[in-house]
């Protein structure tokens, strides 16, 4: 995968989330839950992704 596209995806995953904070009073309960959600999922692999380049740099 190529490097720009990693850094892309953690920018924009994180971005998600934090644009979820900062608006969570005016998003509706029901698409607020789904929302969250993904969020939380993209973040994760956010982590794993950038773990996974901290290991491959070293072999």
């Amino acid at each position: 995968m190529d490097s720009r596209d990693t850094l892309i995806f953690i920018i924009l995953s994180f971005l998600l989330g934090v644009a979820l904070i900062m608006a969570k009073n005016s998003v509706p309960p029901a698409l607020k839950r789904w929302m969250a959600l993904t969020a939380i999922i993209m973040i994760l692999i956010a982590f794993s992704l950038i773990i996974f380049s901290f290991l491959s740099m070293g072999a």
